[in-house]
């Protein structure tokens, strides 16, 4: 799509007042110096005055400032981040996590691999802003969340945010905002059906340091599927570091999990406006609640938030492409806005692919379960059903001991009831060794990580396959174009559906259905979730694909 194609796309969106690609691009009016999201109410400018960019770091650089009007900076993210996995789509998404707020474009550029030099070209060449303009338009949109849904102090705030000093802060907002701190929190006070979270502290983890809390509401892009979500989640949650609960009021979904500043947790509450009578047509609204070692770590679990349940996706586009295939057409009726379900922690999904390599997902909860419970730290939390940390990679080479070798003819060695993990020999030595890994840092799983190189290195390692290092590149990186042959249940799914011939051998029948879901590029990722889904009624016994 050329550049005028994608003027008279973005316009015609501006004019119809699309919620849908809120977030995903922003209207730089040149009359008023303003940008606004494409839903703004505002009389639509004549077309020779508007410029699109694709971040509002970009507006702000060529001296815009937001609409006080439709709030841009609230708009949900834009899924063009997951989509891409260039240099400048894994510097958004460690951006998002707040990889600049300690160290600056030089802890970027480092974690990236690259010098601080070639990702500032490379970012203004392709966003159109540079690092530290892309960080700071991000500090601002989350420091606006916590003025307006909290009652966070105005200095807490700038420093949570990643801001250096109130007075960045200050300016930062005067700026781009047009308003100080205090009076965006005064004019959201003054608005219908606003008001801010307490703080509700007052509970201490397991060294008995005090938990910061905070509630949050999180912007969604509909529709979405809360439902298949999670109960994704609940079918995989291990006690303890996880809990659910799903019933017709209220979905939540809570975690432990390692930040840089200490421990936390989360609760995740999808509440729907209007019941559950038509499913497919529920709207509904999101809500974080955290407890925290410190404010700085508001960012990062914000981040985990948004990628656990797939908030920046975009369903519609999503939706449209898949339904353009007779098979999955109806699948994407029934399921509109059906999310890939993401993860808190690299390191810890790594070893939770591993380990449920070829075993169903209930056997897998439970070899989990006994892993947690032999090694992980105990947690204080005030979310029901949390009391664990899952176990660190280093926990897990120390406290998983290596199986006993057999020498010679004679009996098999003796092995401990006891021991955290009852797997076969050739899959302990896999945990250990992944595990070893990511602990002395030759293997690196996070958001700037490089999805061919990840692949590469994950394979390369014995007792890793395709398929688990796919389902890692889905889960963990959110790769929307993936897709895991030698799935089972992807299969039997395409075969319930009437997409394969039931008559072909399992290896021909793999390769028909990668050679059929090339028509499905680039969300082959969310192809595949309509296929489990539709595999979902089959025995447990064909479900042995370690989706754990």
């Amino acid at each position: 799509m050329d550049q005028d194609e994608v003027f008279e796309r973005r316009y015609r969106a501006v004019k119809s007042r699309d919620h849908r690609f809120d977030g995903q691009f922003y209207t730089a009016v040149s009359s008023t110096k303003i940008y606004c999201r494409p839903s703004c109410p505002a009389q639509t400018p004549k077309p020779e005055n508007v410029t699109f960019y694709s971040t509002s770091a970009a507006a702000h650089e060529h001296g815009y400032r937001a609409c006080k009007r439709c709030l841009p900076e609230a708009a949900p993210g834009t899924p063009e981040w997951n989509t891409r996995q260039d240099l400048a789509g894994r510097a958004m998404r460690l951006i998002r996590e707040g990889t600049m707020n300690d160290g600056g474009v030089t802890a970027l550029s480092t974690q990236l691999g690259y010098s601080s030099r070639h990702l500032h070209r490379t970012l203004s060449a392709e966003l159109g802003a540079g690092p530290l303009a892309l960080a700071r338009a991000h500090r601002i949109h989350l420091a606006r969340s916590l003025l307006v849904g909290t009652s966070l102090p105005i200095t807490e705030i700038a420093f949570a945010a990643g801001f250096s000093s109130v007075r960045q802060f200050n300016e930062t907002a005067r700026a781009v905002l047009g308003a100080t701190p205090r009076e965006i929190r005064t004019r959201a006070q003054h608005r219908p059906g606003i008001s801010a979270a307490p703080l509700a502290s007052g509970v201490c983890d397991s060294a008995g340091a005090q938990q910061l809390s905070l509630r949050l509401a999180l912007p969604v892009r509909e529709p979405f599927n809360a439902v298949e979500l999670f109960t994704f989640l609940a079918e995989r949650a291990i006690p303890g570091v996880e809990a659910t609960r799903l019933d017709d009021e209220a979905l939540t979904y809570a975690r432990t999990l390692r930040l840089a500043h200490g421990p936390a947790a989360l609760q995740v509450t999808a509440t729907p406006t209007e019941g559950l009578a038509e499913p497919q047509s529920v709207r509904w609204r999101l809500h974080l609640e955290c407890e925290l070692s410190a404010w700085a770590d508001i960012p990062a679990m914000v981040a985990v938030a948004r990628r656990l349940f797939d908030l920046d996706a975009d369903p519609a586009a999503v939706g449209a492409a898949l339904a353009e295939d007779p098979v999955l057409a109806p699948l994407v009726a029934r399921s509109p806005g059906l999310r890939i379900p993401g993860t808190a922690d690299g390191p810890e999904y790594l070893v939770r692919a591993v380990v449920g390599q070829q075993i169903s997902v209930s056997a897998a909860r439970t070899q989990l379960s006994r892993l947690v419970d032999a090694l992980g730290t105990e947690h204080v939390s005030s979310f029901p059903g949390l009391s664990r940390l899952f176990p660190t990679s280093e926990e897990i080479v120390t406290g998983v001991p290596a199986p006993p070798a057999r020498t010679g003819p004679g009996p098999r060695p003796v092995l401990d009831p006891e021991r955290p993990l009852r797997l076969p020999a050739r899959s302990i030595a896999t945990v250990r060794a992944a595990a070893a890994a990511l602990a002395s840092g030759e293997l690196t799983v996070d958001q700037g990580a490089d999805t061919r190189v990840l692949h590469d290195q994950l394979t390369a390692m014995p007792g890793i396959g395709q398929w688990t290092a796919s389902y890692l590149m889905l889960r963990v990186l959110g790769d929307p174009d993936v897709w895991m042959t030698g799935d089972v249940v992807l299969l039997n799914g395409a075969k319930r559906l009437g997409l394969l011939d039931p008559e072909l051998k399992k290896a021909a029948a793999h390769r028909a259905l990668e050679s059929h879901a090339r028509g499905w590029s680039p969300w082959r990722s969310y192809a595949a979730m309509h296929l489990w889904q539709a595999a979902t009624n089959l025995p447990d016994q064909t479900q042995k694909d370690g989706r754990s």
